[in-house]
């Protein structure tokens, strides 16, 4: 077990929200290139990677794009990372790595079994039943099916729930986005800070 969690704040889109997630000790940190309210384009997501310091993850955030598409925009906005999310198969996350980048894949809490099955991956994302909807949901449901995986917990997480939810679950880390959030999209430095502090207290 890592001595701390991997934390993962996710939407960013400004060089504050940025600097003020590298400074509270965020792992990794997450740009949204698919239609969202916090997407952003691979060409402003590259001038924020380039802020970003050697050690801390630059994740570029894909939902159903076909990995030839995730793999250009990846590349131009400089992210070492990609995230699918949507319904994958064991071939495109492979050539995702094979394109020479570390893979989050994204799955629902009730996905079928198959799906958490480890595909190569370095991380798996367990996510609500319904992703986005900021709605906490019972993570030590997916305890069992996730053991011995590296995985993030996510979906209606927040500074006052983050430490339960690694707990219950038995998650590597957690990844949040709304939860740190003062209006859609807008990110709250305070939050991001607690979050941090929160969630690395836990391992």
């Amino acid at each position: 077990m890592n001595t701390h969690a991997f934390v993962k704040i996710c939407g960013l889109a400004t060089a504050n929200d940025v600097t003020v997630a590298v400074a509270g000790g965020a792992d990794a940190l997450g740009f949204v290139l698919t239609s969202s309210a916090r997407e952003i384009s691979p060409a402003h997501a590259a001038t924020l990677t380039a802020l970003v310091p050697a050690g801390v993850a630059t994740v570029a955030v894909f939902r159903s794009e076909d990995t030839t598409t995730a793999i250009t925009r990846a590349r131009e906005a400089g992210v070492g990372w990609i995230q699918l999310h949507g319904t994958r198969t064991p071939a495109e996350v492979a050539a995702v790595l094979e394109a020479g980048f570390k893979v989050i894949r994204a799955v629902r809490m009730d996905s079928p079994a198959e799906h958490f099955e480890h595909w190569g991956e370095d991380f798996l994302l367990i996510d609500a039943a319904v992703p986005g909807s900021g709605e906490s949901w019972d993570y030590s449901k997916v305890r069992t099916l996730a053991a011995g995986r590296n995985w993030l917990v996510a979906g209606g997480l927040s500074v006052a729930n983050v430490a339960a939810a690694l707990a219950e679950s038995g998650a590597s880390g957690a990844d949040v986005s709304s939860g740190v959030e003062s209006s859609r999209g807008v990110k709250d430095p305070a939050l991001i800070t607690a979050f941090l502090k929160a969630a690395h207290q836990q391992l």
